[in-house]
């Protein structure tokens, strides 16, 4: 199979004819799609369809065998599965085969901002930067899901004037959904300091991915510099960060540059020093030592 990017597949066979006209102008960044159908104009194409980075939240309703290959781990579906997907966390989807169905919907942050429920969709937990949102489900679960996409499909085809509302309440309903099979409860207590020192922490660590041009380099590498930037003494960030998440500030840091640096090593092919600097190590060969240390192998052991 030959190995190009969705969008440009989406662009070429024209899938927005899948859904009525003018539907891009009416709402900027929102579609949703049927797997079945997408897969099979693969096939006739084809096609593979690997998920890099794109611009888009998405949530799916997958039928059938697949694989979702992230930095460092590997998630096999089997039967039927629900999935969130973020701008933030870029992975490779891999189907086993052609027999696929289902639906899936995209959409921007500023579609949900207009919500008047007054989301903010990184705030979620389901779309948290250290998740892997992937449920298996049972029969029951995935009928009912599918309900809320064929909703969707229906609505996103009819003249009703709030119809853009309506379709945010299934998007809503559906992260709500998914939430719910988070393992643990989510606290709904989020207003006090630690947290929200935590919360703020993690947005800024965040906002510095993903790097998408060897001119983009991090500036925030350590605690004391997310503590000056937030205005706290760095003692108290630290306490917030262990208190909320059991892990060190450090710890976190490190692992998301980690993270990142197994990216750029995957999916580019820049050389390893401009992997250096865009994460912000002077010297290669201290780039080299901190991989080695959160990884057990160099960066070009890893990228072979």
């Amino acid at each position: 199979m030959e190995v190009r990017s969705v969008d440009a597949f989406y662009e070429e066979n024209k899938l927005h004819s899948l859904l009525p006209p003018n539907i891009s102008r009416e709402i900027g960044h929102f579609n949703i799609f049927n797997a079945a159908e997408i897969y099979k104009r693969i096939k006739e194409s084809g096609w593979y369809m690997p998920y890099n980075r794109r611009a888009y939240y998405k949530i799916s309703l997958v039928r059938g065998q697949n694989r979702a290959e992230y930095a460092d781990k590997v998630i096999e579906i089997e039967k039927q599965a629900l999935v969130f997907a973020t701008p933030k966390i870029p992975y490779h989807w891999v189907p086993a085969n052609y027999d696929q169905a289902g639906y899936f919907c995209i959409f921007s942050a500023d579609f949900m901002a207009k919500s008047k429920s007054g989301v903010s969709i990184d705030e979620l937990p389901i779309f948290s930067p250290s998740g892997f949102p992937i449920f298996q489900l049972t029969d029951e679960e995935a009928a009912n899901i599918e309900q809320i996409f064929r909703k969707m499909e229906s609505e996103i085809a009819s003249d009703y004037l709030y119809k853009y509302d309506l379709l945010r309440n299934y998007v809503l309903e559906l992260i709500h959904t998914g939430q719910k099979l988070l393992p643990g409860t989510i606290s709904a207590n989020k207003s006090n300091g630690i947290n929200r020192v935590a919360s703020l922490f993690n947005e800024l660590l965040e906002r510095q991915f993903p790097i998408e041009s060897t001119m983009q380099k991090i500036e925030l590498r350590t605690a004391n510099d997310y503590a000056k930037q937030l205005s706290v003494h760095v003692n108290y960030l630290n306490r917030a960060v262990k208190t909320a998440t059991g892990k060190t500030t450090s710890t976190i840091i490190a692992g998301r540059i980690s993270q990142e640096a197994k990216v750029l090593l995957k999916q580019t092919n820049w050389n390893i020093s401009e992997i250096a600097y865009c994460l912000g190590f002077d010297e290669v060969s201290h780039f080299s030592n901190f991989f080695r240390k959160q990884n057990g192998i160099s960066p070009l052991q890893f990228r072979n």
